[in-house]
């Protein structure tokens, strides 16, 4: 695919991969159970795609394929799962596929029901629609008066064929035979808003939640109440009822407490509070199960059961991602599997890259931990820390003690965790002279070592505290380090050298040491942050006026400067081998720029401003976090895998808006093969034999076919053997082979001339080698290709052979001589093999005095029976 700087696709550099950390939305989720595994399974909403997990586990199962929309409702049978984005329902196969679309409805669907081999579908202008799932035909459609009645749940209750509920928003109810067309029944209802429908065990009986908070409990055959319960959370989200022989009976509230009724002695019997910290927006107890699936817009599904005394759920698995947008990611070690991140809701996680199994929570922060512990607080939401704004973690000395420090939105104080134990740490680091309200803590780092944590203070101030002890250590500057509030603390890879960045726009180089300041310079504008790569110890700093200033801390001198943002740069990156700095900000676009060139070579934008950006240590994903968005967007670097070509981008370039990537990893996206065009920038090299006629090309046999030649007296001295050969079983038969590198079977020659004379041709006789021959052919008509590619498939026993052979006293001639060093120099030359060239020219020209005798048992290279084989006198004429 074309990666040029026209006509390409939208980024060079990064493709969507998928989303991490979403769980659930406020969609209802949906409860299957598979009778060929008997299994339950339960189907959660995540945005364009869902996802199914199994129950006993809840391990995921399958994400489904993305559609073009936001998913707005779901609903499921025993074989598909139907879901409506727009005024557009899909039917699901194998929880992945799209196999049935269905298409009909003017205004967005708000409500499905599997009707046996039919789906009813309702859209917010109480247009219901049936349809034949199979044939994607319609069967019926009904219109109501939304003044009047305007269709806000629909149940199918349990034995009453061909019939269905229907709950209004003006609080009545009506029972329609849709085989026929009929309303048989409208119920008056309680004049509040109907919010849910839920079969009851019994035959004939229903649950109606209203928007008052009431649940009733109503007989529809004989349209009578039996009993009544109210809530105070608000309206009613939904229903279910325990079928396992408990009279239970659920109902969820906006608030996220869920209520516990007794249906025998009509009474409340429990509240699961904060079951969930936003709506609850579908709970299920499972069929014959002690089991209760609760899922919410706070992105988590929960399984609650309930095996105490008091009829209370206790939580028994859950898959929890962020309830609130996020405001910082980083990723943690250097394998470049876990990204720790905290968000708006106050907590700090970690998700896995590899597998949700290994995500995990670091739980909020407590103000005071023992207390809460101590008098067994339930809500503890008055003790609970602000949310985290930044963080600095480090992994080398995460077995001993905290490796995290964070700093909070509104506090002074600094709060270290620990990633191994995932809690918050055992210290609140601030200055004790310090009590004003006013100041808080705007920067953090830690050392590479992890000994040491770096403080930055809204004051001006930067601290020094101890990692394990929690002390204070010392302060930057004589009473504060800058005039202005601090914007970004950095501490070298061997904790030599602190750089500090202040508001009132002065870069400040500390000895991290002694607090001395060594080197103090002026800013063109205020800095907004700092992000050093020690590896390189190349400075990143991006400005008020949206520009980034790329420094160098040995040198403490500006080496890059980069404009283009239209916006505050939010956050930025450095690439593993610190070649990219990558900047997000808020006018919606992720810029790469490459610091040995000094040039933009890759900009797109995105639908959702990026807050956060971070590159994985092993350069494999770059992982972003969103505006309004709860989770961490992954985005693979196609320059591991793929050729691609990083052009400068010009000036007037125009980035293109790219989609979120799902939490499906392969999207499905046909491309036909018309729209790849094929570009010039990126065609194919291929080495040639020769790359230049003012080099030297070397050729690509493997060294042990050329570099021992010259030793080949001392290695064959090396492999004599100590005792003498033993005469191999005999086989029943054999294949023979012709001796070789590669070996060959030998075809044996055939007499199809019956008539063939007798008489012995003498030429046969001098046994030479095909080497010889093409050396004698090279006389004649001066090309030497073939006798080259005879040696180079030798190997190093043969080729001394060869050259041995081209004496006259063993066999060859002056002539033959002659045209060896003619091929030799016809090698040199063209420029090309040419240490094989120089090896085999060496092992020609070797002297004598370098030989072993015969009497010292080791065979001669160019002799034989102590006779030495003298290059023909080129100068002299035959």
């Amino acid at each position: 695919m074309e990666r040029g700087t026209e006509g390409r696709t939208a980024s060079a550099l990064f493709a969507g991969f998928r989303a991490l950390g979403l769980f659930s939305s406020d969609i209802p989720h949906v409860v299957r159970f598979n009778s060929l595994k008997r299994r339950f399974y339960v189907t959660t909403c995540v945005g364009k795609s869902f996802h199914t997990y199994d129950v006993q586990k809840l391990s995921l199962v399958a994400v489904s394929n993305s559609v073009p929309q936001e998913i707005c409702c779901m609903a499921a049978d025993e074989r598909l799962v139907f879901a409506a984005y727009g005024n557009v329902f899909s039917a699901f196969a194998r929880n992945k596929e799209i196999v049935h679309t269905f298409k009909g409805h003017k205004a967005e669907i708000h409500l499905l029901q599997p009707f046996g081999d039919h789906i009813i579908s309702v859209d917010v202008d109480s247009i219901l629609i049936i349809w034949h799932i199979y044939s994607e035909e319609e069967y019926l459609q009904l219109t109501f008066d939304k003044s009047v009645f305007k269709i806000s749940t629909i149940l199918h209750p349990s034995t009453y064929l061909n019939k269905i509920l229907l709950g209004s928003e003006q609080g009545s109810l009506q029972l329609w035979n849709v085989k026929s067309n009929k309303l048989l029944y409208t119920f008056p209802g309680w004049k509040v808003g109907v919010t849910a429908l839920q079969q009851a065990p019994a035959v004939d009986v229903i649950a109606v939640g209203l928007m008052s908070g009431q649940v009733i409990i109503h007989n529809i055959k004989f349209d009578e109440t039996l009993m009544k319960f109210r809530q105070d959370w608000g309206p009613i989200t939904s229903v279910s009822f325990r079928t396992d022989g408990h009279p239970v009976m659920a109902a969820g509230s906006p608030c996220g407490h869920i209520g516990l009724w007794d249906l025998e002695d009509k009474k409340l019997i429990n509240q699961m509070r904060n079951a969930h910290s936003t709506a609850i927006a579908g709970l299920t107890f499972l069929h014959r199960e002690p089991l209760l699936v609760t899922n919410g817009a706070d992105n988590a599904l929960r399984i609650w059961i309930f095996d105490g005394p008091t009829g209370e759920g206790r939580l028994l698995k859950f898959r929890m991602g962020h309830s609130a947008p996020l405001t910082k990611i980083r990723y943690y070690g250097q394998n470049g599997q876990q990204i720790l991140s905290a968000s708006q809701d106050g907590t700090l996680q970690s998700f896995s890259t590899v597998h949700e199994k290994f995500n995990k929570s670091l739980g909020h922060g407590l103000i005071n931990k023992k207390r809460v512990k101590r008098k067994g607080l339930q809500n503890t939401m008055s003790v609970r820390l602000p949310p985290i704004t930044k963080f600095a973690a480090e992994e080398a000395r995460e077995s001993d003690w905290d490796g995290i420090i964070a700093c909070h939105q509104g506090k002074l104080s600094c709060s270290t965790w620990n990633y191994q134990r995932s809690t918050i740490g055992a210290y609140f680091l601030k200055p004790k002279e310090l009590k004003t309200d006013d100041i808080t803590a705007t920067a953090v780092d830690i050392t590479s070592c992890g000994n040491f944590a770096v403080i930055g203070l809204s004051s001006g101030t930067v601290d020094v505290y101890n990692m394990q002890s929690g002390i204070h250590r010392g302060s930057f500057g004589k009473d504060q380090a800058h005039q202005g509030s601090v914007r970004g603390v950095a501490v070298d890879g061997l904790n030599q050298l602190t750089v500090t960045a202040g508001s009132e726009g002065l870069l400040k180089f500390w000895n991290f040491k002694n607090k001395i300041l060594i080197h103090s310079m002026n800013l063109d504008s205020s800095p907004k942050m700092m992000l050093l790569h020690r590896d390189s110890g190349i400075l990143g700093l991006a400005l008020d006026d949206f520009s980034i200033s790329v420094l160098d801390i040995e040198t403490r001198k500006i080496v890059r400067e980069f404009s283009g943002h239209q916006g505050q740069i939010n956050d930025m990156a450095f690439s593993p081998d610190g070649r990219w700095l990558i900047s997000a900000a808020m006018d919606c676009s992720i810029r790469t720029w490459d610091l040995p060139s000094g040039c933009l070579i890759d900009c797109f934008l995105l639908d959702s401003a990026p807050l956060n950006v971070t590159m994985s240590p092993t350069g494999d994903f770059l992982a972003t976090s969103h505006v309004d968005h709860l989770g961490i967007y992954l985005w693979s670097n196609i320059s591991l895998y793929s050729v691609v070509s990083l052009r400068p981008l010009p000036n007037d370039y125009v980035p293109s808006v790219v989609m979120l990537p799902g939490t499906c990893q392969t999207q499905d996206v046909e491309v036909s093969e018309e729209t790849i065009e094929p570009s010039d920038e990126m065609i194919e090299y291929d080495s040639p034999e020769q790359l230049n006629e003012q080099l030297v090309t070397l050729s690509l046999l493997p060294e042990s076919r050329w570099k021992n030649l010259l030793n080949l007296d001392v290695i064959k001295k090396k492999n004599k053997p100590k005792e003498p050969p033993k005469v191999p079983t005999s086989a029943p038969f054999f294949i023979p082979t012709v001796p070789g590198l590669v070996p060959k079977y030998a075809v044996p020659e055939q007499n199809h001339d019956p008539q063939q004379s007798k008489v012995v041709n003498l030429g046969i006789l001098a046994q030479k080698s095909d080497f010889c021959l093409k050396l004698e052919e090279g006389l004649a008509n001066n090309k030497y290709e073939a006798a080259i590619n005879l040696l180079k498939e030798m190997g190093p026993s043969g080729i001394e052979t060869e050259l041995r052979s081209l004496s006259p006293d063993c066999g060859g001639s002056v002539e033959v001589m002659q045209s060896f060093l003619k091929m030799i120099g016809v090698m040199l030359d063209r420029k090309r093999d040419f240490e094989v060239a120089q090896a085999y020219l060496a092992l020609f020209l070797k002297p004598k005095n370098n030989y072993s005798t015969p009497e010292q048992g080791t065979g001669s290279t160019l002799h034989d029976s102590g006779t030495h084989c003298q290059p023909p006198d080129l100068h002299t004429e035959e």
